[in-house]
């Protein structure tokens, strides 16, 4: 069994790997013996996050990469396929959010939006499938959120993105399974992050989101490392072109109103 969830030998890029959800990736990959490459926007973040994994004795580089830049991305990751001989696992949790009813986005919102969250994500898939389809093995993860399938007033274009990125896993699934690459979204529900902390700052927006799950909490983004790890690992070798969401149960539960006398 810990061979199956193990990571040992594997080289593994966590893209946004400088915060949140990516940075508890980077350092659980490590944990499982992964080399991982801590990709970001942000250097020092980046940095900052190797050197956390390499201080508690891991295998880990970094470097900055912006995934809204198609040749940037590939060179990212083929220069690491160059050093190491492999790639074996890439994780994209980048993601931006313009919280503003439909009538009330601008153009330019917009494209920021959809310009980060899909076409970013569209180039991390492309350049990490030109790589893994030729040598014949890998997994990419990469992040959705349940607003690929319920939505609020004020994400709507958030939540198109996401459920684009559902859809561009599935094609990527299809079209590299022969190959032996597997291609998944992770979809985590309302979790603590650099990227909903006004929601964290409101007090009731935050107990609302927190109520609206079963099990009464935010999520942390260490509870988002195992589903990811799975996905990279052996013991999903038979899932491909899913969406794993982890989501305290915001999805099961149909309302916020219990009935009387049950």
């Amino acid at each position: 069994m810990t061979d199956l969830f193990g990571l040992a030998g594997n080289v593994v890029a966590v893209i946004g790997a400088g915060s949140g959800i990516g940075a508890a990736c980077a350092v659980g990959a490590s944990r499982q013996g992964a080399h991982v490459a801590c990709l970001d926007l942000d250097e020092t973040a980046a940095s900052a996050t190797r050197t956390t994994i390499t201080g508690h004795g891991g295998q880990a580089e970094s470097a900055v990469v912006d995934i809204t830049d198609e040749a940037m991305s590939a060179r990212v990751l083929e220069a690491l396929r160059d050093r190491h001989g492999r790639l074996d696992g890439v994780v994209c949790t980048p993601s931006i959010n313009v919280r503003k009813t439909l009538l009330n986005y601008s153009e330019d919102e917009f494209d920021r939006v959809v310009r980060v969250n899909l076409k970013g994500s569209f180039n991390v898939v492309r350049a990490a499938g030109r790589i893994m389809v030729p040598q014949g093995f890998g997994s990419i993860v990469v992040l959705s959120s349940i607003r690929s399938q319920v939505v609020e007033p004020g994400q709507s274009i958030y939540a198109m993105t996401k459920a684009g990125i559902v859809q561009l896993v599935r094609g990527a699934a299809v079209e590299f399974g022969a190959a032996g690459v597997r291609v998944n979204a992770l979809a985590p529900g309302v979790v603590d992050t650099p990227l909903t902390a006004p929601i964290r700052a409101n007090s009731g927006w935050y107990d609302a989101y927190a109520n609206k799950n079963i099990l009464k909490r935010w999520a942390t983004a260490e509870e988002m490392v195992g589903p990811t790890i799975f996905l990279l690992t052996q013991a999903a070798s038979y899932v491909t072109g899913t969406v794993l969401v982890a989501d305290g149960g915001w999805l099961a539960a149909d309302g916020r109103f219990s009935p009387p006398g049950l």
